[in-house]
């Protein structure tokens, strides 16, 4: 790819600090250089929006104030304070950095970029926004709302992922960084991307780079950066049961390894081909050694990155007792109020299956 622009990179960074000091966002993770907490706030950000993050970020660190807290807790509990988060294996990544960061001699906090791409869960732009807010060091990023700018700036009229387009704009984040106010410069264009060139319909009248971007002379602004082809995303049915025992549901923990590790969910499994979901939730209540009638609450459908969930549910109020290792089937099994199921750190999905017995279709 060529870079076809007339600006200098000094203007850029110029402008986006002048801009940055007037509108620059106040957010929780601003009012410190601790590195402890701006690598927090960047995991959390990964993925995840602001106003979804901020009360988890504080909650998280009345909890674990520091790295030392976080490697002495358990994975269960890190999780267990994640639920709700979503991409759970930020929160696993996140436990074993801090264990791996402990057992350093002087559990140093890396400011080097090698070292901190070298801990579980973060990569280049991660360790640059690390590298920059926290240690005021030259280190270009490249998050979402970073991409979206600078494709927009030079006007990438190509598919966003592609491998010649990701070494351009990592090429151009590093000519743009500011040598001088690093920590300044990636709040500010990461502030820019998230309230100014936002995915849809842009503010390009207050955007403080208006008069450079290319693609606002070319009238792309709206229309970049392109969308890559989607993917046909595959469809996964389910049957859960809302087993009842004297006022108490069953939930089972999740394997600490894989998809949802760690998590709590009520019984559940797929649904075949051409199976009725009644017949599958009759096998999955006769293979937990089980009876009761089963009652139809309805469907709940959840969207992951990879596939969409369309889970059955039904209710069972249970009429004998059950051998806990039958129904666990090796992995905790439990048999809790309402109260209790409240606070456990069920999955998304199955979040919506506990609110369809609250509020049935």
């Amino acid at each position: 790819m060529k870079d076809n622009a007339t600006f200098a990179a000094a203007e850029v960074a110029a402008r986006l600090l002048a801009w940055y000091g007037r509108c620059g966002r106040d957010l929780p993770w601003r009012q410190t250089r601790d590195p402890y907490r701006i690598w927090l706030s960047e995991v959390m950000l990964q993925q995840t929006g602001v106003a979804t993050v901020i009360p988890y970020y504080e909650r998280f660190l009345q909890r674990f104030a520091d790295v030392n807290e976080l490697a002495a807790a358990t994975v269960d509990e890190v999780i267990e304070l994640w639920a709700g988060l979503g991409y759970y294996s930020r929160a696993r990544n996140l436990h074993a950095a801090a264990c791996q960061l402990v057992a350093e001699p002087g559990g140093r906090f890396p400011s080097d970029l090698q070292e901190l791409m070298a801990l579980p869960g973060i990569g280049r732009s991660t360790a640059g926004a690390i590298l920059s807010i926290a240690f005021d060091k030259k280190a270009p990023i490249l998050d979402g709302n970073v991409r979206r700018v600078l494709i927009r700036l030079y006007a990438v009229d190509e598919p966003p992922r592609a491998a010649s387009v990701e070494k351009f704009l990592w090429q151009r984040a590093e000519e743009l960084t500011s040598a001088e106010r690093p920590h300044d410069y990636a709040q500010a264009i990461m502030d820019l991307g998230a309230t100014v060139c936002t995915p849809r319909n842009p503010d390009c009248q207050v955007c403080p780079l208006v008069s450079l971007c290319q693609a606002n002379h070319l009238g792309l602004a709206g229309e970049l950066p392109r969308r890559q082809p989607r993917k046909a995303v595959p469809l996964v049915r389910q049957v859960a049961l809302l087993l009842e025992r004297n006022g108490e549901f069953l939930v089972r923990k999740r394997p600490l390894q894989g998809m949802l590790a760690g998590l709590w969910e009520f019984p559940s499994r797929e649904v075949t081909d051409g199976q009725p979901a009644s017949a599958a939730a009759a096998e999955l209540l006769a293979e937990l050694v089980l009876s009761g009638r089963l009652y139809e609450l309805g469907q709940v459908g959840h969207a992951y990155s990879h596939f969409r969930l369309e889970v059955a549910v039904f209710q069972v109020a249970v009429t004998d007792h059950l051998a806990v290792g039958q129904v666990a089937e090796g992995q905790p099994s439990l048999w809790l109020p309402t109260i209790d199921l409240a606070e456990l750190a069920l999955h998304g999905a199955h979040k919506k299956v506990w609110a369809l017995l609250a509020s049935p279709n």
